[in-house]
């Protein structure tokens, strides 16, 4: 019974870690990636041993072996590698669920982002705050 217990409070630690938003691909431990949609300890293992991912699509590609589009879709919901608004690719923009190559234009298009709330006036324009909200997880200006 006692064995149990740690696997159960890593699961725990994953969830909470998650409710504050994304986990980051670049960091987050095995048990924590573990727990996710569509992964399991080995591709977790992988994905950990292949790291750092300097971009999300690197990381797509090494898991498009063993997962589907829309598998990877919902797996982006909860965990991903934060893309730079100032410096991502068009491929990078088009990974983060939910956004077409309209909304990865409109991401293009007002480059540079002097600072997030830049991001939030400017993407604000085309969906709802809890949309902009939504999206300002996935990025980052560092």
């Amino acid at each position: 019974m006692k064995k149990l217990l740690p696997a159960a409070a890593a699961i725990l630690l994953s969830f909470s870690a998650m409710a504050d938003g994304l986990l980051n691909a670049n960091t987050a431990s095995v048990e924590e990636l573990a727990t996710l949609p569509h992964m399991d300890s080995v591709l977790a293992e992988m994905v950990i041993e292949n790291r750092p991912y300097p971009s999300i699509s690197v990381m797509h590609d090494l898991l498009l072996a063993d997962l589907d589009e829309a598998q990877l879709d919902e797996l982006y919901a909860h965990v991903f590698i934060p893309i730079n608004l100032n410096t991502a690719y068009e491929i990078d923009i088009l990974l983060i669920p939910g956004v077409g190559r309209r909304m990865a234009h409109e991401f293009e298009e007002y480059r540079p982002y002097s600072d997030m709330e830049q991001f939030r006036r400017e993407i604000g324009k085309y969906v709802d705050e809890e949309e902009v909200a939504r999206l300002e997880r996935y990025v980052t200006l560092d």
